[in-house]
């Protein structure tokens, strides 16, 4: 977390007091006056004389749960003045309004902090310097001076106060980027594969299909309010992952030979579905094959189906999973059908040629684009970077490479299109900064999400936690292969702690003096694409002090006994769970 202290009101000059005062004038007198292009029961003129809806998509008002009443009252991309408003009389929001922020992408993060977190949307994880360099300065002005880069490859700004959020959402509109839908019960930023476009070993270039999903929801208002949050990536089949299995949808990149089903060869897309692996499952395969140009129209009739039939009664039950769990694969493509305008192509996954396996740790390090230029992948420690380092890579990405930058759902970024005799000097400009080009076998598969520091569903504070550890198991051991350790705080499971090689969630525990601690269940055994698996709980309730020095053991025992130059992943999946106990000479905690 931050050691800057957060702005307060008395950081805004007199200049900015007075720009904010005069344009926010008018909200200002809302007691007098409607708000803007509002009735005085905060309801849009459009709306006014329409008839009260009895249900939502069939469900009894009486009957929806706390956050379906919320966008019920009033359709959170509708809360626009009210942020204005509460800009005007520097207050944060409250009830229903503090859901409805999120349909902006703007979270108040009470009681973790006093203050607001912007969360971006970066279609594909593409950007340039001209934005990464804007979004540097948004934190450096109305935030508390770092980016966190995000497991949705997107970016976070933190320590906004209720001045400041119209201010940071026209900036970063005037970059070219928006935050609307980022938060609540909407479809997430799209990811694809960070390497799209350059890598040697992909299928397809992704990104004009992650754009254009990207825009066409931002051009639909029926697309907002889902009855959960909606995730969606696209795999090239290149050599980074993207998590794709991991997503409501997933779209994988294939290819297809010559066969007797009538199908012409080429590259298509498998479309995979319900992965939710908080909920420990993986996307499974539809069976449903798509040309690139029909992955939007599905992804637009299969969201919309689930709008319609999703439960609006239990949060608990209310991602695509359960639908699909209640209604089966088929009857779910049959009631997607009839929103689409051609007929969803069955083909069997046998006679697919699927992607090579992905490269562990390829987000980091100097490596060949496909016309003969490199990308580097820049170290970022649990996505968090300076002000500073920002505007350094911005600077880097135009002097060295065309500008672009990529995010990674690893936390971290790649500067690509960078030209061979240019790479020394890219190295030192990145060393330079601070941060690093290349990572030990434990740096570069570090992940924590916000932690208690600005989330107030988390019990430990995860990035402190990663940081320190990471730290440790460098210096204690000597790994010659790359280990993914995922540090989540709670069952939210932000950072997919179930398919790190190690996962950690954390929990309160109960220490022998009756106070509580910061600790973690820990898992082991989980992966992704190719070594997709659901990590198994090994330790339950441990003191995070307690955790380092029994993870160096761990990690040395696998040295020890591995079967030749076996990968982690493989080693734990070996072992019972009691023989891995047996290994450590450890018991689990009661």
């Amino acid at each position: 977390m931050s050691n800057l202290p957060l702005p307060t009101s008395a950081d805004f000059s007199e200049d900015q007091k007075a720009y904010l005062t005069g344009f926010f004038s008018g909200v200002l007198h809302r007691d007098k006056v409607p708000f803007l292009g509002q009735l005085a029961d905060g309801r849009f003129t459009h709306e006014a004389g329409a008839d009260v809806t009895e249900n939502v998509h069939g469900t009894p008002l009486e009957d929806l749960c706390r956050e379906e009443r919320i966008k019920h009252e009033k359709h959170g991309l509708d809360s626009y003045d009210t942020i204005l408003a509460n800009a005007g009389s520097g207050e944060f929001p409250r009830d229903g309004d503090i859901f409805r922020y999120k349909f902006h992408g703007l979270f108040y993060v009470t009681p973790a902090e006093e203050s607001i977190m912007l969360r971006c949307r970066v279609a594909g994880g593409a950007l340039d310097g001209r934005q990464f360099r804007a979004l540097a300065n948004i934190t450096r002005d109305l935030g508390n001076g770092f980016l966190d880069m995000t497991t949705r490859a997107n970016v976070q700004v933190r320590g906004i106060l209720p001045e400041g959020a119209p201010e940071v959402l026209m900036r970063l509109s005037e970059a070219g980027l928006t935050s609307q839908g980022a938060g609540a019960d909407n479809i997430r930023n799209i990811t694809a594969s960070p390497t799209t476009g350059f890598d040697p070993g992909e299928l397809i270039d992704v990104l004009p299909y992650a754009r254009s999903l990207h825009h066409y929801i931002l051009k639909n208002r029926d697309l907002y309010g889902l009855p959960r949050k909606f995730n969606v990536a696209y795999d090239s089949g290149g050599a980074v992952s993207v998590c794709a299995d991991t997503n409501d949808i997933g779209f994988q990149a294939v290819r297809v030979g010559a066969n007797e089903l009538g199908v012409e060869p080429g590259i298509y897309f498998r479309m995979q579905l319900c992965g939710i692996t908080g909920h420990k499952q993986f996307a499974s395969d539809s069976g449903v094959l798509l040309t690139p140009a029909e992955t939007l129209p599905v992804a637009a009739a299969l969201i919309r189906m689930f709008i319609e039939n999703g439960d609006r009664t239990n949060r608990n039950k209310a991602r695509l999973k359960y639908l699909v769990d209640e209604w089966g694969i088929p009857k779910s493509l049959e009631e997607t059908q009839k929103k689409l305008a051609f007929t969803l192509r069955k083909f069997p996954l046998e006679l697919c040629e699927v992607p090579t396996p992905k490269v562990k740790h390829g987000h980091l390090g100097i490596h060949p684009q496909s016309d003969g230029r490199f990308y580097i992948g820049i170290l970022m420690p649990v996505g968090r970077i300076t002000v500073g380092q920002a505007q350094a890579l911005a600077d880097i990405a135009e002097k060295y490479g065309n500008g672009d930058i990529r995010l990674t759902v690893w936390q971290n970024a790649i500067i690509p299109n960078l030209r061979e005799e240019d790479l020394e000097a890219v190295k030192a400009a990145i060393l330079a900064c601070g941060l690093a080009w290349s990572a030990t076998s434990v740096s570069g598969g570090l992940v924590a999400c916000t932690g208690n520091k600005g989330c107030k569903y988390a019990s430990a504070d995860t990035k402190g936690h990663a940081l320190k550890l990471g730290s440790y198991l460098e210096q204690t051991v000597a790994l010659d292969q790359p280990v993914n350790i995922h540090l989540t705080g709670c069952p939210h499971s932000c950072a997919q702690h179930y398919i790190g090689d190690i996962g950690m969630i954390a929990v309160k525990v109960k220490t022998a003096d009756g106070n509580s601690v910061e600790g973690y269940n820990i898992v082991l055994g989980g992966g992704t694409d190719d070594t997709r698996g659901i990590a198994r709980e090994i330790w339950k309730g441990l003191p995070y002090d307690e955790i380092p020095p029994l993870l160096e053991s761990l990690l040395k025992v696998y040295l020890a006994t591995r079967l030749d130059d076996e990968t982690f992943n493989t080693f734990a999946n070996r072992h019972a769970v009691e023989d891995l106990k047996a290994l450590l000479g450890t018991a689990l905690p009661a």
